[in-house]
């Protein structure tokens, strides 16, 4: 088994490849990154990044498109889905539309 440092290296690089504007799931990061069924190591990855990481994290989201609710700033917003608006991805019934903002390779 590879070393824990080394696989969240590995998603961390893949992360940081999803282009503006789009956004990915848990899953399709770990098959990515060469660890096909490690959604949840995605996750914990990102729960653990540092806040001022430059990776790009509230483009992650899970496959029915729903995003996390753990990153809320002072006023009760929820970060995620600021920084998506911010580059054009909306919400529409809480849900991200994976077929128009989802990161095809």
């Amino acid at each position: 088994m590879q070393d824990t440092n080394e696989l969240h290296r590995q998603i961390l690089e893949v992360i940081a490849l999803i282009p503006y504007g789009k956004v990915a799931s848990y899953g399709q990061i770990a098959k990515l990154a060469g660890l096909p069924k490690h959604a949840r190591l995605v996750g914990y990855v990102l729960k653990h990044l540092d806040k001022q990481s430059e990776i790009p994290w509230y483009r992650v989201i899970n496959s029915q498109g729903k995003i996390s609710v753990t990153r809320i700033n002072e006023r009760g917003e929820n970060i995620q889905q600021m920084l998506l608006e911010q580059e054009g991805i909306y919400l529409l019934n809480g849900k991200v539309s994976l077929k128009t903002f989802g990161w095809q390779l």
